[in-house]
């Protein structure tokens, strides 16, 4: 083989191997995103079934139901036009309440119902994470000065 076809063949497969690589991290970093769905979104049918996102929302208030002989609580989430019922099994947030604006990372099942693996609330009384506040804000529910009506 001349050193010219040996060239040819090195550079073919650092390509290849680029490739490969490139298609593989592309492939991880795909499977591990969160995507952020708001309540309207998932009672719309936008949000994925088998596969972990975000969603985010006001938690209802009069919805938080605990279960007095486990960790496990289950409360309403709303945009102010939808509503999405989440289950959650372990300690919630300190600042978690009724009202609070919320974050919750997990998968919704088949009957409709959002499965939490982790609720995170705001830190201080005039924080909103920046998706629920978006997404209020779609729904009609963020007002002047980025609070939100009282329409719950």
């Amino acid at each position: 083989m001349t050193p010219r076809k040996k060239r040819i063949f090195m550079v073919f497969f650092i390509t290849l191997g680029m490739g490969v690589a490139v298609a593989l991290i592309l492939t991880a970093f795909e499977k591990n995103l969160l995507y952020f769905y708001a309540p309207t979104q998932i009672v719309a049918g936008e949000a994925p079934i088998d596969r972990a996102f975000r969603i985010g929302g006001l938690v209802l208030e009069g919805s938080v139901v605990r279960d007095p002989e486990t960790l496990e609580v289950q409360f309403v989430l709303t945009d102010t036009l939808n509503q999405v019922t989440i289950t959650y099994e372990g300690i919630l947030p300190d600042l978690f309440r009724e009202g609070q604006g919320i974050v919750a990372n997990g998968k919704l099942d088949e009957n409709g119902i959002f499965q939490a693996k982790e609720v995170l609330a705001k830190h201080d009384e005039n924080y909103m994470p920046p998706e629920v506040a978006d997404a209020l804000e779609k729904a009609g529910a963020i007002g002047q000065y980025g609070r939100y009506k009282q329409r719950l």
